[in-house]
């Protein structure tokens, strides 16, 4: 049962991180169009 939960917990954590990645990565690209737009 702890198993499951402990599994449960870890997949929650990667697939959090992969999302904030992706979101800096969103934000990056955004930060990189004004830029170009300034220029």
């Amino acid at each position: 049962m702890k198993v499951k939960a402990i599994i449960a917990l870890l997949m929650l954590t990667l697939t959090g991180c992969n999302t904030v990645r992706g979101i800096g990565q969103d934000l990056e690209k955004g930060g990189e169009a004004i830029q170009k737009a300034v220029k």
